[in-house]
């Protein structure tokens, strides 16, 4: 397994929110198929507003807690979810060509076993510009950020200041 790390004495750099906050209330504003949701609680509240977005990205569990409800609403939907190993403060190179492939054309479910929220920096790195990243924000909600070349720079200055690690 290989990818990118959080160094150790950057992690602060890292826990600053991308976007801006977005209430459940907001969802239909957004077009679905220009849209990528991470996490387990943002996935589920999109799909239960009736949106279908290109990609959803969750990992069994919120804040730490296992939740299943979107996994008990992939299951009894029927559907077709990919599986990767993503340990947490990593982005492994098999997550983020799961999320390269589903970008450039297969709409999809990608349950992480392991930790999913740094998924959001290569859906940013790799989503055309105008999509929206709808994510999960502990204890304060859901945040969107659409891709742009301003927010792909500040994510490719993050991303350059993590590690590799084979």
């Amino acid at each position: 397994m290989s990818g990118r790390r959080i160094p150790e004495g950057r992690r602060d750099l890292f826990k600053e929110p991308l976007g801006t906050d977005l209430d459940e209330t907001e969802l239909k504003q957004h077009n679905a198929a220009k849209m990528i949701t991470v996490g387990d609680v943002v996935s589920l509240t999109v799909r239960r507003n009736g949106m279908t977005p290109l990609l959803s990205i969750y990992d069994g569990y919120t804040e730490r807690h296992e939740m299943t409800g979107f996994a008990t609403y992939v299951e009894s939907h029927g559907l077709e979810e990919k599986v990767i190993v993503n340990p947490a403060g990593t982005v492994t190179c098999e997550l983020e060509d799961a999320i390269r492939n589903a970008i450039t054309g297969e709409t999809g479910i990608i349950r992480v076993e392991g930790e999913e929220d740094l998924a959001v920096m290569p859906c940013i790195l790799n989503a055309p510009d105008g999509y929206d990243i709808i994510y999960g924000w502990p204890g304060k909600g859901m945040m969107c950020v659409t891709t742009d070349e301003h927010i792909r720079k500040r994510v490719k200055e993050l991303w350059n200041m993590m590690e590799d690690f084979e």
